[in-house]
């Protein structure tokens, strides 16, 4: 009796609704449909079929990457020989101007048209390491702990020793102007110069020493020259020193730790960005799952308004169901087919950006590998997070922290620094050497001027004297090493300007930046604190989200299939029916983003710890930038 009653009373309102659907075009004479269908429509979508990319290949095994920066990296950009070696190979690079040109400017048209059209389906980590080995822009931020490493090398050669070397003949004819000078009416010398020298700044006393020696030879027509032609050796070793400003225990080599302490920072803006990079590949990495998911809803969605396109025409067919309700399904189903075209250029563009910052490209081609992710999201994943605990980590692990950290302590040493210049310059300069001579010593008469006493040579007949420094240039050589003939010097400069306000002036300004480091620092923290926990409200929220959102997926399919079935029987219109199918979509993309964005939360908890890299087991450590060549040890 009962199904009796329900059957009569589905076929008087499919009855009420044909007859109102009939009467409807008369109850509105100024009704008008304005626009038109287009001449030549696209072609639909797929509504079913695989969404990953043909040919797809499984990724080879990827090891761990190690980010750190060693020191031993900053060779690759150095002259591996010695300084006296490497000389011939610069000279002739200098007239080489064939490698002037780097390759990156010879575009070719074959080049740029050049595809890789493999595909590898590639898990998030795997991924993150790809990207981490090849991705340009990283491999360029990568170079600045290296070009600092450079800065502390310049800085320790400050103590490097300097060797100088300097030969020369230089000859002059003059006119003689004295009857004493030349027998002639010309008087010509002749000099010769070969010189050596080498000086150092000192690692321990600032101190720079220096070592000369010297050699001169010289040759005239002067008749009544002692020594002609001579040689003049002479050695001598010199100190300048500082005794107030530019001097303290380990003030020498003040420079090289600041040196250091930049170049640690460099390291450390190094790992944040290492940080944010691994971050943006993730987010990369789950846009493209976020589209798949959200073409595949789309896809279903026109699969299921084309279904009640063709269920609505028959209906109208047999007249059991009005045309209103055929254009209105037909309207949903072109608005499905829009969304479908949507989701695929969506899909399309995440792909892209993740393919061209992960950069799998082997073969060098101009566009590299496309990449199909496997790694789908894990709502049930529950994190146990402590607030207090995440807040120590980020205070210990978060690069940005320990860059500004390292910052403190480089303003600190330009404190000291800039204390120590405004200290007067007492510099204390120090000299000894030696000499000698040797050479042609002719007799020289002079009549009644000599005593016989004093004469030693004889020369015309007549009684005369010679100096007692014939021989030749190893004789004043050997001579040299008696230390007969020496000479020092001690000198004591000091300066002070009155008011010393360059000094002071730079003083003031190195204390204003160790302060300002110091409260960024303080604010830093503070913007730690609020991305901690930030990112654990995120965190908690979003995992409920993707729980509640799955909920109401389920529960927007049960009142669809319900839906469905009472518009089987005639007590639902197409209507009622597509608002529940519109629910059910909207269902399933909030539930899609919901479980993408936990995902993505989950990068921002760790990035906010700033243990990103260590949750995907990727090794960056600071390296000490130290280093004491021989000559900077003394």
């Amino acid at each position: 009796m009962n199904s009796w009653r329900k059957t009569l009373a589905a076929t008087l309102a499919i009855a009420i609704t044909v007859m109102f659907a009939q009467r409807a075009p008369a109850q509105d004479t100024n009704l008008k449909v304005t626009g038109s269908l287009p001449a030549n429509p696209l072609p639909p979508p797929a509504t079913s079929g695989p969404i990953q990319l043909q040919h797809t290949l499984p990724m080879s095994p990827q090891e761990a990457p190690d980010a750190s920066v060693p020191n031993s990296d900053a060779n690759q950009f150095e002259h591996g020989d010695a300084p006296v070696i490497s000389i011939p190979q610069i000279v002739g690079n200098q007239w080489n101007l064939s490698k002037q040109v780097p390759p990156e400017n010879m575009i070719s048209e074959r080049y740029i048209r050049s595809l890789d059209s493999e595909a590898h389906g590639i898990t998030l980590k795997e991924a993150i390491y790809i990207a981490l080995r090849n991705n340009p822009a990283l491999q360029s931020a990568q170079l600045d702990p290296i070009a600092s490493l450079e800065t502390v090398r310049q800085a320790n050669g400050t103590f490097d020793p300097n060797l100088t070397a300097q030969g020369d003949i230089i000859k002059s004819t003059a006119p003689t102007t004295s009857i004493l000078s030349s027998k002639g009416d010309t008087f010509t010398q002749k000099f010769y110069d070969w010189n050596f020298g080498i000086n150092k700044v000192s690692a321990i006393t600032n101190g720079t020493w220096g070592l000369t020696f010297d050699n001169d030879r010289s040759l005239s027509n002067n008749a009544f020259a002692s020594v002609n032609p001579s040689y003049t050796p002479s050695l001598t070793m010199s100190l300048s020193q500082p005794l107030l400003q530019n001097f303290g225990w380990q003030f020498a080599t003040i420079n090289v730790r600041i040196a250091e302490s930049g170049q640690k920072v460099a390291q450390w803006n190094y790992g944040q960005t290492l940080q944010d990079f691994v971050e943006k590949i993730g987010t990369e990495y789950w846009q493209v799952v976020l589209s798949e998911e959200n073409l595949e809803v789309a896809r279903a969605a026109l699969r299921f308004n084309e279904d009640l396109v063709r269920q609505n025409a028959i209906s109208v067919k047999v007249g059991t169901l009005a045309p209103i309700d055929l254009q209105e399904a037909q309207s949903a189903a072109a608005t499905a087919e829009a969304n479908v075209y949507t989701a695929e250029a969506n899909l399309r563009n995440s792909r892209i950006q993740l393919r061209e910052d992960v950069m799998l490209n082997p073969y060098g081609t101009f566009i590299p590998e496309d990449l199909e992710p496997i790694t789908r999201p894990n709502p049930q994943e529950q994190m146990a997070a402590d607030e207090e605990r995440s807040l120590e980590l980020a205070v210990e692990y978060r690069p940005s922290l320990g860059s500004l950290r390292e910052s403190i302590r480089n303003a600190l040493l330009q404190v000291k620094y800039s204390e120590n210049q405004t200290l007067p310059q007492l510099n204390l300069g120090t000299q000894f050497g030696i000499n000698s001579t040797a050479g042609t010593t002719p007799c020289l008469s002079f009549g009644t001027l000599i005593p016989p006493s004093e004469s030693n040579c004889t020369v015309d007949g007549a009684t005369g004297a010679k100096l007692p420094f014939g021989g030749v240039y190893g004789d004043a050589l050997n001579r040299l090493g008696s230390f007969a003939f020496y000479n020092y010097a001690a000198v004591l400069t000091f300066q002070l300007p009155l008011a010393n306000a360059v000094a002071r002036g730079a003083l003031a300004q190195a204390r204003v930046l160790y302060e300002q480091q110091r409260l960024n620092y303080r604010s830093a923290l503070a913007s730690t604190v609020v991305d901690v926990q930030s990112a654990l409200a995120n965190l908690y929220a979003d995992q409920k989200r993707a729980a509640a959102t799955a909920q109401a997926t389920y529960y927007a399919r049960q009142s669809l299939h319900d839906e469905e079935v009472r518009f089987r029987v005639g007590l639902a219109t197409t209507h009622d029916l597509l608002q529940f199918q519109e629910e059910e979509v909207s269902a399933e993309g909030q539930q899609v983003q919901a479980e993408i964005d936990l995902e993505n939360a989950k990068l921002a908890y760790y990035h906010a710890e700033g243990v990103l890299l260590r949750q995907f087991q990727i090794n960056w450590q600071i390296v000490n930038p130290h280093e004491m060549p021989w000559y900077a040890a003394f």
